[in-house]
C-alpha cells in the first residue's frame, strides 16, 4: 500500500514524540535557573521592597512596615475609605509634583540629554575615523585607548577632574600663565548679549543680573565634562560597531551620482548607522540619568539631581525612606520608558 509523504511525516513525528524524554521541558528551566534566581533575589525583590516603602508615608530608618491583619482589608470594601486610602498610598508620589522636586527632575533630564548630545557629537567623528580611515592594524589599539579609562574607578576619574578644574587646579594655572584668565575675567557678558540682541530675552525671564560666572555655575560645565568623559567610551564602541559595517558601495554610488559630502552623510551614512546611534544614545542617557558621583563631586548646590536627592532621603540629613523610595520608583519608570523606546525603535532597518 502506498504511503503518502504526509502520512510518513506524521508517523515520524509521532515516533519522535514517543522517544522524546518526558522531562525535556526541564532542560531550559535548569539553564535559566541560576540567572533567574539571581535576578529574583537582587533585582525583582529589592524593587518590590522599594515599591512597598514608597507607599508608606513618612517611614524612617529603624521603623518596620507591619503587615496588616485580615480584618484590616475590610476597609477596602467601604467606598468612604477609598479616597483616604488612595491619598495615603500616593502621598509620597504627590510630593514629587512639588515645583522644587520637579525642578530637580528637569535638571537631571537636562544633564542626561546634554551629556548624550555632547557624547554623540564627540564620539561620531572619532568612531568614523577609527572604523573607516585608520589603518586596519591600529584600530584595535585605538579602541583599547578608549577602553583604558574604564579600567580605573569612576571615583578616581572624578577626583582627577576635580584636580584639573578646581580654582587652583591645573586648568586655571595654565590659563593664568598664558594670560587668558584675566581676559575671561574682563569679559562684559551683558554688553555682548545686548549687542547680539539676547539681553532683552534674558531680562524677560529674570536673568538680567547674571554675570559670566553665575551662568557657568547655573550650567555646571564641570558636571557635563565629568559625565561626558565617563560615558564617551561606551558611545565610541557602539558607534564603531555600526560604522565598521558601513557599505562603501552606497557611498561611492552617491558620490558618482553627484551628491556632496554633506548629502552623503545625511542620506547614506546616517540611515545605515541609525541603529547604532539610537542604541548608544539611549545607553548614555540611561547611564547619566542615574549618575551620582559626577554631580555630587563636580557640581555645587545648583547641580542637585534625582540621584543626589535619593541619597539625601536614605543616607543624608532628611532620612525619609518613603519619599526616597518614591523617587527611586520614578527614576526606574523613566529608565524603563527609555528602554522600551529603545526596544521599539532601536531595531529599525536602515533605509536603502
Amino acid at each position: 500500500m502506498y504511503n503518502s509523504p504526509t502520512n510518513s511525516f506524521k508517523k515520524n513525528a509521532e515516533i519522535e514524540r514517543h522517544n522524546r524524554p518526558k522531562f525535556q521541558w526541564l532542560e531550559p528551566l535548569l539553564l535559566l535557573a541560576p540567572s533567574g534566581i539571581w535576578l529574583l533575589l537582587f533585582l525583582i525583590l529589592p524593587t518590590l521592597i522599594i515599591f512597598e516603602l514608597s507607599l508608606v508615608p513618612g517611614i524612617r530608618p529603624g521603623e518596620i512596615v507591619n503587615p496588616g491583619k485580615i480584618s484590616d482589608y475590610s476597609q477596602f470594601f467601604n467606598p468612604q475609605n477609598w479616597q483616604n486610602i488612595w491619598q495615603s498610598l500616593t502621598l509620597n508620589y504627590a510630593r514629587i509634583l512639588d515645583p522644587l522636586y520637579l525642578q530637580v527632575i528637569k535638571r537631571s533630564l537636562f544633564f542626561a540629554i546634554g551629556t548624550t548630545v555632547i557624547c554623540l557629537v564627540l564620539a561620531f567623528p572619532v568612531a568614523y575615523w577609527i572604523a573607516q580611515l585608520a589603518p586596519q592594524r591600529w584600530r584595535n589599539l585605538f579602541l583599547l585607548g578608549f577602553v583604558l579609562p574604564l579600567w580605573t574607578s569612576s571615583l578616581l576619574r572624578t577626583y582627577a577632574w576635580i584636580t584639573i578644574l578646581r580654582p587652583t587646579g591645573l586648568l586655571n594655572t595654565v590659563l593664568d600663565s598664558i594670560g587668558l584668565q584675566s581676559i575671561f575675567d574682563s569679559i562684559d557678558l551683558e554688553t555682548i548679549l545686548d549687542r547680539i540682541g539676547l539681553q532683552t530675552i534674558f531680562d524677560s525671564i529674570g536673568l538680567e543680573t547674571l554675570n559670566l560666572q553665575q551662568i557657568l555655575d547655573l550650567l555646571n560645565p564641570a558636571v557635563f565634562i565629568g559625565m561626558s568623559y565617563s560615558a564617551l567610551p561606551y558611545m565610541v564602541l557602539i558607534l564603531y560597531a555600526s560604522l565598521e559595517k558601513l557599505d562603501q558601495r552606497l557611498l561611492e554610488a552617491a558620490a558618482d551620482l553627484g551628491a556632496n559630502p554633506l548629502q552623503v552623510f545625511w542620506k547614506v551614512t546616517v540611515p545605515q548607522v541609525i541603529t547604532g546611534i539610537t542604541a548608544s544614545s539611549f545607553l548614555v542617557f540611561i547611564t547619566t540619568l542615574g549618575d551620582f558621583v559626577n554631580p555630587e563631586l563636580l557640581g555645587g548646590p545648583s547641580s542637585m539631581t534625582v540621584a543626589r536627592l535619593i541619597y539625601n532621603q536614605f543616607l543624608g540629613a532628611t532620612q525619609n525612606w518613603g519619599f526616597g523610595s518614591a523617587l527611586s520608583m520614578t527614576l526606574i519608570m523613566l529608565v524603563s520608558i527609555a528602554i522600551a523606546v529603545l526596544i521599539k525603535f532601536g531595531e529599525t532597518k536602515p533605509r536603502r
